[in-house]
Protein backbone atom coordinates (compact mmCIF):
# COMPACT_ATOMS: atom_id res chain seq x y z
CA UNK A 1 0.00 0.00 0.00
CA UNK A 2 0.73 3.61 -0.85
CA UNK A 3 0.91 5.57 2.58
CA UNK A 4 1.73 9.65 2.77
CA UNK A 5 3.52 10.81 5.97
CA UNK A 6 0.15 12.72 7.27
CA UNK A 7 -1.17 8.85 6.93
CA UNK A 8 1.12 7.63 9.25
CA UNK A 9 0.38 7.74 12.52
CA UNK A 10 -3.33 6.75 11.94
CA UNK A 11 -2.11 3.68 10.31
CA UNK A 12 0.44 2.51 13.08
CA UNK A 13 -2.49 3.18 15.99
CA UNK A 14 -4.01 0.08 14.44
CA UNK A 15 -1.86 -1.83 12.26
CA UNK A 16 2.37 -2.64 11.19
CA UNK A 17 3.14 -3.59 8.12
CA UNK A 18 5.51 -6.67 7.45
CA UNK A 19 7.63 -3.73 5.73
CA UNK A 20 8.32 -0.10 5.18
CA UNK A 21 9.83 1.85 2.38
CA UNK A 22 10.27 5.07 3.93
CA UNK A 23 11.61 8.05 0.99
CA UNK A 24 12.27 11.41 1.04
CA UNK A 25 14.76 14.09 1.35
CA UNK A 26 13.24 16.06 4.54
CA UNK A 27 15.31 14.11 6.93
CA UNK A 28 13.40 15.51 10.35
CA UNK A 29 10.47 14.28 8.94
CA UNK A 30 11.87 10.58 7.85
CA UNK A 31 13.31 10.69 10.92
CA UNK A 32 10.17 10.86 12.70
CA UNK A 33 8.34 8.66 10.43
CA UNK A 34 11.53 6.17 11.13
CA UNK A 35 10.79 6.65 15.04
CA UNK A 36 7.05 6.41 15.04
CA UNK A 37 7.16 2.97 13.18
CA UNK A 38 9.84 1.89 15.79
CA UNK A 39 8.06 2.98 18.69
CA UNK A 40 4.87 0.93 17.36
CA UNK A 41 7.54 -2.19 16.83
CA UNK A 42 8.26 -1.60 20.01
CA UNK A 43 4.86 -1.31 21.16
CA UNK A 44 4.03 -4.69 19.57
CA UNK A 45 7.50 -6.62 20.86
CA UNK A 46 9.93 -6.07 19.04
CA UNK A 47 12.64 -5.87 21.00
CA UNK A 48 15.90 -6.06 19.26
CA UNK A 49 17.12 -4.17 15.83
CA UNK A 50 19.51 -4.31 12.78
CA UNK A 51 21.07 -1.79 11.11
CA UNK A 52 22.52 -2.04 7.92
CA UNK A 53 23.80 1.08 5.73
CA UNK A 54 24.38 -0.36 2.15
CA UNK A 55 27.29 2.34 0.65
CA UNK A 56 30.13 1.12 -1.73
CA UNK A 57 30.93 -2.52 -1.52
CA UNK A 58 28.18 -3.66 1.15
CA UNK A 59 27.74 -7.42 1.76
CA UNK A 60 24.34 -8.07 0.32
CA UNK A 61 24.93 -11.06 1.68
CA UNK A 62 24.76 -9.59 5.50
CA UNK A 63 20.80 -8.93 4.39
CA UNK A 64 20.93 -12.35 3.37
CA UNK A 65 21.67 -13.66 6.64
CA UNK A 66 19.61 -11.29 8.63
CA UNK A 67 16.44 -13.04 7.14
CA UNK A 68 17.42 -16.05 7.21
CA UNK A 69 19.27 -16.13 11.48
CA UNK A 70 16.30 -16.32 13.33
CA UNK A 71 17.19 -16.61 17.56
CA UNK A 72 16.47 -19.46 19.32
CA UNK A 73 13.46 -18.00 20.87
CA UNK A 74 12.16 -16.39 18.18
CA UNK A 75 12.77 -12.63 19.13
CA UNK A 76 10.96 -10.20 17.15
CA UNK A 77 13.84 -8.15 15.42
CA UNK A 78 13.29 -4.92 13.39
CA UNK A 79 15.80 -5.26 10.47
CA UNK A 80 16.82 -1.73 9.00
CA UNK A 81 18.37 -1.20 5.65
CA UNK A 82 19.51 2.24 4.70
CA UNK A 83 20.23 3.05 0.97
CA UNK A 84 21.93 6.39 0.84
CA UNK A 85 21.72 6.41 -3.18
CA UNK A 86 18.80 5.00 -3.29
CA UNK A 87 19.43 2.56 -5.65
CA UNK A 88 20.88 -0.68 -4.67
CA UNK A 89 21.89 -2.22 -8.11
CA UNK A 90 20.66 -5.71 -9.49
CA UNK A 91 22.04 -7.38 -6.66
CA UNK A 92 20.78 -5.63 -4.08
CA UNK A 93 17.07 -5.22 -5.55
CA UNK A 94 17.50 -8.95 -5.89
CA UNK A 95 18.79 -9.50 -2.19
CA UNK A 96 15.56 -7.31 -0.94
CA UNK A 97 12.99 -8.83 -2.82
CA UNK A 98 14.32 -12.54 -1.48
CA UNK A 99 14.39 -11.38 1.73
CA UNK A 100 10.78 -10.32 1.21
CA UNK A 101 10.40 -14.00 0.14
CA UNK A 102 11.38 -15.15 4.01
CA UNK A 103 9.40 -12.24 5.89
CA UNK A 104 7.76 -13.77 8.75
CA UNK A 105 6.01 -12.77 11.94
CA UNK A 106 9.39 -12.16 14.03
CA UNK A 107 10.87 -10.09 11.35
CA UNK A 108 10.06 -6.45 10.49
CA UNK A 109 12.20 -4.77 7.47
CA UNK A 110 12.61 -1.32 7.10
CA UNK A 111 13.98 0.17 4.70
CA UNK A 112 14.92 3.96 3.94
CA UNK A 113 16.13 5.89 1.08
CA UNK A 114 16.25 9.36 -0.60
CA UNK A 115 13.41 10.32 -2.48
CA UNK A 116 13.10 7.99 -5.38
CA UNK A 117 13.01 9.21 -9.30
CA UNK A 118 10.30 7.72 -11.26
CA UNK A 119 12.56 4.75 -12.70
CA UNK A 120 13.57 3.38 -9.11
CA UNK A 121 9.79 3.82 -7.87
CA UNK A 122 8.72 1.32 -10.15
CA UNK A 123 11.94 -1.31 -10.27
CA UNK A 124 11.07 -4.33 -8.90
CA UNK A 125 12.35 -4.18 -5.13
CA UNK A 126 10.66 -1.33 -4.62
CA UNK A 127 7.47 -2.38 -6.34
CA UNK A 128 8.06 -5.66 -3.50
CA UNK A 129 7.89 -3.53 -0.61
CA UNK A 130 4.50 -2.13 -1.07
CA UNK A 131 3.33 -4.71 -2.45
CA UNK A 132 4.47 -6.97 1.05
CA UNK A 133 3.88 -3.70 3.28
CA UNK A 134 3.70 0.12 2.97
CA UNK A 135 5.48 2.62 1.09
CA UNK A 136 5.92 6.00 2.66
CA UNK A 137 6.73 8.85 0.92
CA UNK A 138 7.91 12.27 2.58
CA UNK A 139 7.01 15.41 0.35
CA UNK A 140 9.06 18.70 1.30
CA UNK A 141 6.93 21.80 3.49
CA UNK A 142 6.84 24.16 1.20
CA UNK A 143 6.89 27.98 1.59
CA UNK A 144 2.70 28.20 1.51
CA UNK A 145 2.56 25.47 3.98
CA UNK A 146 6.06 25.97 6.51
CA UNK A 147 3.97 28.91 8.65
CA UNK A 148 0.86 26.35 9.60
CA UNK A 149 3.68 23.41 9.76
CA UNK A 150 5.69 25.68 12.74
CA UNK A 151 2.37 26.43 14.50
CA UNK A 152 1.50 23.18 14.48
CA UNK A 153 4.76 22.26 15.71
CA UNK A 154 4.83 25.19 18.56
CA UNK A 155 0.99 24.32 19.79
CA UNK A 156 2.33 20.47 20.54
CA UNK A 157 4.96 22.25 22.14
CA UNK A 158 2.45 23.61 24.56
CA UNK A 159 3.54 26.84 22.69
CA UNK A 160 0.33 29.56 22.00
CA UNK A 161 1.88 31.76 19.00
CA UNK A 162 0.67 34.52 17.27
CA UNK A 163 1.04 35.05 13.79
CA UNK A 164 3.59 37.31 14.17
CA UNK A 165 5.59 35.12 16.31
CA UNK A 166 5.12 32.30 13.82
CA UNK A 167 6.44 34.55 11.31
CA UNK A 168 9.32 35.42 12.91
CA UNK A 169 10.39 32.13 13.04
CA UNK A 170 9.72 30.91 10.07
CA UNK A 171 11.86 34.02 8.30
CA UNK A 172 14.98 32.98 10.58
CA UNK A 173 14.68 29.21 9.56
CA UNK A 174 14.14 29.77 5.74
CA UNK A 175 12.75 26.33 5.06
CA UNK A 176 15.35 24.53 6.97
CA UNK A 177 12.48 22.27 8.76
CA UNK A 178 15.44 21.09 11.08
CA UNK A 179 16.32 24.32 12.06
CA UNK A 180 12.52 25.04 12.04
CA UNK A 181 11.98 22.29 14.71
CA UNK A 182 15.26 23.14 16.96
CA UNK A 183 14.04 26.87 17.45
CA UNK A 184 10.36 25.62 18.93
CA UNK A 185 12.17 23.01 21.47
CA UNK A 186 14.49 26.55 22.23
CA UNK A 187 11.76 28.26 22.80
CA UNK A 188 9.76 25.52 24.91
CA UNK A 189 13.27 25.56 26.91
CA UNK A 190 13.43 29.51 27.64
CA UNK A 191 9.60 31.04 27.55
CA UNK A 192 8.04 28.10 28.71
CA UNK A 193 4.47 26.45 27.68
CA UNK A 194 1.88 29.93 27.01
CA UNK A 195 1.73 32.29 25.09
CA UNK A 196 4.06 33.46 22.71
CA UNK A 197 4.69 36.91 20.92
CA UNK A 198 7.01 37.94 17.95
CA UNK A 199 8.93 40.25 20.57
CA UNK A 200 9.37 37.19 23.02
CA UNK A 201 10.82 35.38 19.55
CA UNK A 202 13.13 37.86 18.99
CA UNK A 203 14.35 38.14 22.65
CA UNK A 204 14.63 34.50 23.02
CA UNK A 205 16.84 34.73 19.57
CA UNK A 206 18.60 37.08 21.10
CA UNK A 207 19.68 35.57 24.50
CA UNK A 208 20.73 32.07 22.73
CA UNK A 209 24.21 31.10 21.65
CA UNK A 210 25.95 33.26 19.85
CA UNK A 211 27.20 30.38 17.51
CA UNK A 212 24.82 28.70 15.17
CA UNK A 213 24.84 27.12 12.07
CA UNK A 214 22.86 29.52 10.28
CA UNK A 215 25.92 32.32 10.89
CA UNK A 216 28.05 29.36 9.54
CA UNK A 217 26.74 28.77 6.68
CA UNK A 218 25.84 32.55 5.54
CA UNK A 219 29.96 33.14 6.46
CA UNK A 220 31.02 30.55 4.13
CA UNK A 221 28.73 31.67 1.33
CA UNK A 222 30.18 35.24 2.12
CA UNK A 223 33.82 33.63 1.50
CA UNK A 224 34.94 34.55 5.15
CA UNK A 225 36.99 31.78 6.40
CA UNK A 226 38.13 32.91 9.25
CA UNK A 227 35.01 33.70 10.80
CA UNK A 228 32.98 31.00 9.67
CA UNK A 229 36.64 28.52 10.79
CA UNK A 230 35.95 30.18 14.21
CA UNK A 231 31.74 29.59 14.62
CA UNK A 232 32.58 26.13 14.04
CA UNK A 233 34.96 25.99 16.88
CA UNK A 234 32.60 27.31 18.41
CA UNK A 235 29.82 25.13 18.03
CA UNK A 236 31.80 22.29 19.03
CA UNK A 237 32.40 23.95 22.20
CA UNK A 238 29.57 24.38 22.62
CA UNK A 239 28.35 20.66 22.44
CA UNK A 240 26.23 20.98 19.31
CA UNK A 241 26.28 17.57 17.13
CA UNK A 242 28.30 17.32 14.14
CA UNK A 243 25.45 15.79 11.71
CA UNK A 244 23.14 18.98 12.76
CA UNK A 245 26.22 21.13 11.32
CA UNK A 246 27.23 18.31 8.32
CA UNK A 247 23.39 18.69 7.45
CA UNK A 248 23.26 22.14 7.18
CA UNK A 249 26.16 22.64 4.96
CA UNK A 250 24.91 19.86 2.93
CA UNK A 251 21.87 21.51 1.89
CA UNK A 252 23.77 24.66 1.47
CA UNK A 253 25.98 22.76 -1.32
CA UNK A 254 23.16 20.80 -2.25
CA UNK A 255 21.42 24.10 -3.24
CA UNK A 256 24.42 25.68 -5.00
CA UNK A 257 25.31 22.54 -6.81
CA UNK A 258 21.47 22.62 -8.25
CA UNK A 259 22.05 26.30 -9.24
CA UNK A 260 25.53 26.17 -10.92
CA UNK A 261 23.87 23.14 -12.93
CA UNK A 262 21.51 25.49 -14.04
CA UNK A 263 23.90 28.18 -15.40
CA UNK A 264 25.85 25.18 -17.00
CA UNK A 265 22.49 24.77 -18.97
CA UNK A 266 22.27 28.28 -19.85
CA UNK A 267 20.25 29.40 -17.04
CA UNK A 268 20.05 33.16 -15.85
CA UNK A 269 21.52 33.25 -12.18
CA UNK A 270 18.44 35.08 -11.49
CA UNK A 271 15.97 32.31 -12.49
CA UNK A 272 17.94 29.79 -11.20
CA UNK A 273 17.91 31.11 -7.75
CA UNK A 274 14.41 31.17 -7.94
CA UNK A 275 13.96 28.30 -9.29
CA UNK A 276 16.43 26.55 -6.47
CA UNK A 277 14.19 28.70 -3.64
CA UNK A 278 16.43 30.98 -2.40
CA UNK A 279 15.06 33.72 -0.47
CA UNK A 280 15.53 36.74 -1.57
CA UNK A 281 17.30 37.90 1.59
CA UNK A 282 20.00 35.49 0.93
CA UNK A 283 20.38 36.06 -2.94
CA UNK A 284 23.50 38.14 -2.48
CA UNK A 285 25.36 35.24 -0.35
CA UNK A 286 24.23 32.58 -3.35
CA UNK A 287 25.37 35.04 -5.87
CA UNK A 288 28.94 35.52 -4.44
CA UNK A 289 29.15 31.82 -3.22
CA UNK A 290 28.65 30.54 -6.97
CA UNK A 291 30.61 32.77 -8.84
CA UNK A 292 33.85 31.63 -6.89
CA UNK A 293 33.11 27.74 -7.82
CA UNK A 294 32.79 25.36 -10.48
CA UNK A 295 29.56 23.00 -11.22
CA UNK A 296 32.20 20.34 -10.68
CA UNK A 297 33.65 21.57 -7.77
CA UNK A 298 30.64 21.79 -5.65
CA UNK A 299 29.57 18.04 -6.55
CA UNK A 300 33.04 16.98 -5.26
CA UNK A 301 32.52 19.58 -2.17
CA UNK A 302 28.66 17.07 -1.83
CA UNK A 303 30.99 13.79 -2.02
CA UNK A 304 32.94 15.55 0.58
CA UNK A 305 29.79 16.23 2.89
CA UNK A 306 28.30 12.89 2.41
CA UNK A 307 31.76 11.07 3.79
CA UNK A 308 31.41 13.78 6.89
CA UNK A 309 27.80 13.08 7.15
CA UNK A 310 28.92 8.85 7.69
CA UNK A 311 31.10 10.09 10.33
CA UNK A 312 29.09 12.33 12.35
CA UNK A 313 26.78 9.28 12.26
CA UNK A 314 29.53 7.29 13.18
CA UNK A 315 29.68 5.24 10.30
CA UNK A 316 33.00 5.87 9.46
CA UNK A 317 36.13 6.21 11.67
CA UNK A 318 37.08 9.76 10.77
CA UNK A 319 36.77 13.15 12.67
CA UNK A 320 33.35 14.57 11.24
CA UNK A 321 34.98 18.10 12.39
CA UNK A 322 38.15 18.09 11.02
CA UNK A 323 35.63 16.53 7.72
CA UNK A 324 33.27 19.69 8.01
CA UNK A 325 36.27 22.28 8.69
CA UNK A 326 37.46 21.31 5.30
CA UNK A 327 34.30 21.56 3.65
CA UNK A 328 33.87 24.74 5.54
CA UNK A 329 37.24 26.47 4.13
CA UNK A 330 36.92 25.39 0.30
CA UNK A 331 33.00 26.54 0.24
CA UNK A 332 34.61 30.24 1.49
CA UNK A 333 37.61 29.94 -0.28
CA UNK A 334 36.20 28.99 -3.95
CA UNK A 335 38.34 25.54 -3.46
CA UNK A 336 41.87 27.83 -2.51
CA UNK A 337 43.20 27.44 0.50
CA UNK A 338 42.46 30.07 2.48
CA UNK A 339 45.45 32.46 4.30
Amino acid sequence: MKLQSKQLPAHLKNNLAPCYLVSGDEHLLVDEALDAIRAAARARGFGARELHVATTGFDWSQLQAAGANLSLFAEQRIVELRLPTGKPGRVGGQAIVDFLGRLSPELLLVVTTPKLDRGTASSKWAKALESHGAAVTIWPVDRRELPGWIADRMRRAGLEPDRQAVAVVADRVEGNLLAASQEVEKLRLLLGEGKVTAADVSAAVADSSRYDVYKLTDAALAGDARRALRILTGLRAEGVEPVIVVWSLTRELRTLARIAGLIARRTDLGRAMQKSGVWRSREGLVRAAVGRHTHAGLLGLLQASGHADAAAKGQSPDDPWQLAAEIVLQLASGGRRAA
